[in-house]
């Protein structure tokens, strides 16, 4: 019996999916999928490597009107029923690997049953906890206590460029209420400009905050110490909110704003047009009031407007409180204008930078412009918010101007003196004593 188990081993062919597979993943999960179907476009694929879930599985899922709980077959039961004690313990310590299981269960126990039998009996435990850990965090989350921030990045075109962005997201976990923004990359100086703008934008921010372990925020640890990265931390003391990490690839629990990432990516980026980095904020702005904080979510099954309204006064307020002004530079695209944005406001530099990457560094009351290392435009720091300061010699028609100087100066110095000024014609003052003369007799022409 023992050789015939062994070579029943090596030849056992991977079983297909029973025909009620899809009512063994749990409602919670049967919904997620759903609504990441049906509002975030999710592929079949995507939700299958998310969920841990067979393809097949995730197609029955979606085509079923209603859940309904996983009953396993009265003949597994029958087969299984004098191991099933020994399964229930044992699954955990390996992993819920039906195929050690199934090894273990024909050495051991003396167990003549199929492969497909043991599979079908411990799919539904390994679901159950990889469900239990995606919705720890998720479904629990008070008020005003915790929020998530992630990045996503995308490739855009900005009128004929091509741009990549990096989308910042900050999702508040009771609400559901996201802020979204793009950013020419994710270092210190964007990451910390984004927070402070999310904050502005809900008015307050949560006790805590959840992060993955970007060089931004920690720089590794030793024996489950974290070691913060110090200028993160220096902001999150002033700003007075909690770090949180994900456990080490473990990154999935920030299940609520990898949501939020996908969502922006997939309804708001199809079909969409760009002019530049101004226009992309504007139409993001719009899209974030009058589609992502009104439609329906699909696990609270509210809109995130509505239940902000509750979170709002849970959240630590950060009104009156000024920036925390990180001495580095903030990198920003040039706009078809030829301005830069910075803190709300704007500022111009040489129109031939349009497209151009520059570094924005505010010193003391003024704003200092450079590219690649050389500074291009130096202007007082504007108050308030959606001002506008444009140099005239940053414009195109200021280098037109000039041009045309140019042009005349040559023309009149062609055969003069090497220094560009004009050459003069010397005349006899008799000359011009003649011409009066004349002129008194009428004799000059008119």
């Amino acid at each position: 019996m023992e050789e015939a188990s062994r070579g029943e081993l090596g030849k056992m062919p991977a079983p297909e999916p029973a025909e009620g597979e899809a009512s063994m993943v749990r409602k919670q999960l049967w919904e997620e999928i759903r609504r990441q179907r049906e509002e975030e476009g999710a592929t079949i694929s995507e939700l299958a490597r998310d969920h841990d879930l067979d393809r097949k599985t995730v197609r029955r899922c979606i085509r079923g009107h209603r859940w309904e709980p996983y009953r396993r077959t009265v003949q597994a039961e029958r087969i299984l029923g004098e191991h099933e004690g020994f399964l229930l313990e044992r699954a955990p310590q390996v992993g819920y690997s039906a195929r050690i299981l199934y090894q273990e269960l024909v050495f051991k126990r003396g167990y003549r049953g199929s492969y497909d039998t043991v599979k079908l009996f411990v799919r539904p435990l390994r679901q159950l906890v990889a469900q239990a850990e995606r919705t720890q965090v998720r479904f629990e989350t008070p008020p005003g206590e915790q929020s998530q921030v992630d990045w996503g990045q995308a490739r855009l075109l900005f009128g004929a460029r091509s741009v990549e962005v990096h989308l910042f997201v900050l999702t508040l976990g009771y609400s559901r209420r996201s802020f979204y923004c793009a950013m020419p990359s994710e270092k210190m100086a964007q990451f910390l400009e984004a927070h402070e703008r999310a904050f502005e934008y809900f008015g307050g921010h949560t006790r805590e905050h959840l992060y993955d372990r970007p060089r931004t925020v920690c720089l590794g640890g030793e024996g489950g110490k974290v070691r913060w990265n110090p200028t993160f931390k220096a902001f999150a003391d002033y700003w007075g909110f909690e770090p949180r990490l994900c456990a080490p690839y473990r990154a999935k629990t920030k299940g609520k704003v990898e949501s939020g990432v996908k969502y922006v990516k997939r309804n708001f980026l199809p079909g969409r047009s760009f002019v530049d980095d101004r226009d992309f904020d504007e139409q993001l702005s719009e899209w974030m009031a009058t589609v992502a904080d009104v439609r329906v979510h699909g696990t609270t099954h509210e809109k995130p407007l509505e239940r902000f309204a509750r979170e709002r006064g849970h959240l630590i307020p950060t009104c009156g409180q000024p920036s925390f002004r990180l001495e580095a530079k903030v990198e920003r695209t040039v706009g078809e204008d030829y301005l830069v944005a910075y803190r709300t406001n704007r500022y111009s530099v040489p129109f031939r930078l349009i497209g151009k990457l520059v570094e924005v560094l505010c010193r003391g009351q003024s704003v200092e412009i450079y590219y690649r290392g050389g500074l291009v435009a130096t202007h007082p720091l504007l108050e308030g918010s959606h001002q506008v300061r444009i140099l005239p010699e940053h414009g195109p028609g200021a280098i037109a101007r000039n041009a045309r100087l140019r042009r005349s100066t040559v023309a009149f110095s062609k055969g003069g003196a090497a220094s560009g000024v004009p050459e003069v014609e010397q005349r006899d003052l008799s000359v011009y004593e003649s011409l009066l003369g004349a002129e008194g007799r009428g004799e000059v022409a008119p």
